[in-house]
């Protein structure tokens, strides 16, 4: 969208924040629930903006019966931006209009003032206002010009008064030490300046630890530095168009990164170094792609990641080998942490992989003994069990225990708080990648849409439909899983979608996601309080709220 509107500018904002900062927008979107906020700008453009779940919604349209409506002009929106006062304070009459319930206007001060004092200082959100001002210099001051030193860094820009605090304090400013684009690899993201600590808000001028940054910033820095030292350990001797080609296939394609990220995250909260755990979160995602090229054979899948799967494209033989490889090279990975980590945290190491990787194949067995027997369970809890094993310990809960082992942390009472946690996040996030599978954009899931339903998962979707429906339905339904993959056609994917749509599966699931998060963001909050609030801390407090902000 072109930054052409005070209204895109806010719609703009809550996006960027939305995947780049979800705990901002989880903690905003509980001041703003049950009521629906129109605004008006001084420019004449109009935007709505309301909560659904932990999740904030904004377009820029006029809403059609607001709950709460707020009238900004051009300096009631900068005050906005550099919220740092008591409104009383910073406003002057006739700049802001407010009409509404006095409980309501509350509430969406306090949405406001979470967005911008936590907001503001991430850089894609000064990016984005930077542009709006930019467009109209006149309003707010032309933007620094900065003088060129002998090497190319900008100087300093003189002081200047243009009444927008944040934007001048990012133009005014060298970067700090590793927040240039040559930033180090060990440091979690490049810092953002924000005005919040997680319980109260300081001036612009004020230095202080930062617990805000860039989520999509921070994985992609983990995700990218996983993926050098994976190309580092894959040898570069033949047999590479058979071997070694194909396993640097699925660790290259994008992901999200979540792994690397939890664990050098962990790792970091308990004191040690990204680097420490550099290796062992390599070894998690040759085993995890291991098990997805395998994955990809059982399942029947046509696409991974938005390109044909491994056996798709090479046969099965040579991707059965190929997972069986990266497997092995997991194994000599974490074993290779012993020059620099020591016996104690290799062996913790091992004893924490044994472990993962015990859950992982029950729970495959678990699912594929369910399409093997055409059998559906008819307990959300059965759904539980199989998705924590099966995806919920290698995704979410052993990257945390194995990065708080490479700080050195082997006792069970450290690292057991991570597994009630992780498992509730690791469900909620399981079942919404289910949802995706079925509703979701191709582009964006990586798979083919309604392959979970061709390949007969047996999803929290499928298990709400068999329990709810009734008895011809379940019989049809029963025999289209009974089909062999190959017969199964998109018309039997519709009709199964259809079934779900009319009895509300989808819908269920969506909200049980949903409790399952915030039950475990509420057990985040609780049972890693032991945890010193860092930055490492921070970001994996973003990675819980990540899933009760994600866009379905």
């Amino acid at each position: 969208m072109e930054i052409d509107s005070a209204a895109c500018v806010l719609v703009e904002t809550v996006n960027a924040l939305a995947v780049r900062a979800p705990a901002i927008i989880a903690a905003a979107a509980q001041q703003l629930k049950g009521i629906t906020l129109g605004l008006h700008f001084g420019d004449g453009s109009h935007a709505v903006l309301r909560a659904q779940h932990s999740r904030l919604l904004a377009a820029a349209t006029r809403a059609r019966k607001p709950t709460v409506e707020v009238y900004f002009d051009d300096r009631a929106l900068n005050v906005l931006f550099d919220l740092e006062h008591r409104p009383i304070d910073e406003l002057a009459a006739g700049s802001l209009d407010v009409r509404g319930e006095r409980a309501n206007v509350l509430a969406t001060w306090r949405c406001f003032k979470l967005l911008s004092q936590r907001g503001s200082g991430l850089r894609a959100v000064q990016a984005i206002w930077r542009a709006w001002r930019d467009r109209a210099p006149q309003k707010w001051g032309a933007p620094a010009r900065y003088a060129k030193q002998p090497k190319g860094r900008p100087a300093l820009a003189p002081p200047r008064a243009t009444g927008w605090q944040a934007l001048d304090y990012l133009d005014q400013r060298h970067p700090a030490d590793g927040e240039s684009a040559g930033a180090p690899a060990s440091a979690l993201s490049q810092r953002s300046r924000s005005l919040w600590d997680g319980r109260g808000a300081t001036d612009w001028a004020d230095v202080h630890e930062v617990f805000d940054n860039d989520l999509m910033e921070t994985l992609q820095i983990c995700r990218g530095r996983v993926a050098q030292e994976i190309l580092r350990i894959l040898p570069k001797r033949e047999p590479k168009a058979e071997l070694y080609d194909l396993m640097r296939d699925y660790p290259m394609r994008d992901g999200k990164g979540l792994r690397p990220t939890l664990t050098m995250a962990s790792c970091m909260a308990f004191g040690g170094s990204s680097e420490d755990a550099v290796r062992t979160a390599a070894a998690i995602e040759l085993f995890h792609n291991g098990f997805l090229i395998h994955d990809d054979i059982a399942d029947e899948s046509t696409h991974r990641r938005g390109k044909l799967t491994m056996h798709g494209e090479n046969g099965i033989g040579l991707a059965v080998n190929t997972g069986d490889a990266m497997n092995l090279f997991a194994v000599d990975a974490v074993l290779s942490n012993l020059p620099t980590l020591g016996l104690a945290r290799t062996l913790g190491l091992i004893h924490e992989i044994i472990h993962m990787c015990r859950e992982t194949v029950e729970g495959q067995a678990i699912e594929l003994g369910w399409i093997h027997n055409n059998f559906v369970p008819l307990r959300d809890q059965d759904y539980f069990v199989m998705s924590t094993k099966k995806t919920g310990w290698y995704t979410c809960i052993s990257p945390c225990r194995l990065g708080a082992v490479c700080a050195g942390q082997t006792d069970p009472r450290v690292l057991d708080p991570f597994n009630e946690t992780f498992r509730l996040i690791g469900i909620a996030f399981q079942i919404q990648d289910d949802v995706l599978n079925l509703i979701g954009d191709e582009d964006l899931y990586g798979k083919e849409t309604l392959g979970d339903l061709l390949e007969g998962k047996r999803t929290i979707m499928m298990i709400h439909l068999f329990r709810s429906a009734d008895a011809r339905t379940r019989q049809r339904m029963r025999a289209i899983n009974k089909l062999p993959r190959q017969q199964k056609t998109q018309d039997h994917a519709e009709a199964m979608l259809k079934a779900m749509k009319k009895v509300g599966s989808i819908d269920y699931a969506i909200a049980l996601a949903d409790d399952l998060a915030h039950r475990g963001v509420r057990r985040f909050e609780r049972d890693l309080s032991v945890l010193p609030e860092n930055e490492a801390k921070a970001v994996l407090r973003q990675i819980a709220h990540y899933v009760t902000t994600r866009p379905l």
